[in-house]
């Protein structure tokens, strides 16, 4: 397994702690400002992102995808909750240009990494 995919599927765990840190500090409605469809999505990344490390870490090629998909998805989420319902902006906010650093290394990354990983 390359370091590369090491580093994300830390930083997927990671993700699924913050995550699962709000939930249980503010239940299924962690995000007061946002709407109850984008809480629920971000608390399903208590399951979804810990379980994208974990085939990471055992190599497994649908883990490439999985983390795709989680990346693909909660950047389009987090950008529309910058922009469209708090109606800030990508240099107001760290944790969005964190989560697009990552979400670009993770995207990036994949199409040249897949091919080492095990089915």
């Amino acid at each position: 397994m390359t370091t590369t995919y090491l580093i994300a599927a830390g930083l997927l765990f990671v993700g699924g702690v913050a995550h699962l840190l709000d939930l249980l500090r503010h239940g299924l409605h962690p995000y007061d400002w946002a709407p109850t469809w984008l809480n629920l999505y971000w608390s399903s990344l208590v399951v979804l992102d810990p379980l994208a490390a974990v085939l990471l870490f055992r190599g497994k090629r649908r883990s490439a995808d999985l983390a795709c998909a989680i990346m693909a998805t909660d950047l389009a989420a987090n950008w529309y909750a910058v922009y469209g319902i708090q109606h800030s902006d990508f240099l107001a906010q760290p944790g969005l240009q964190r989560l697009t650093a990552f979400g670009a290394f993770v995207l990036v990354c994949t199409p040249f990494l897949r091919k080492h990983l095990s089915a």
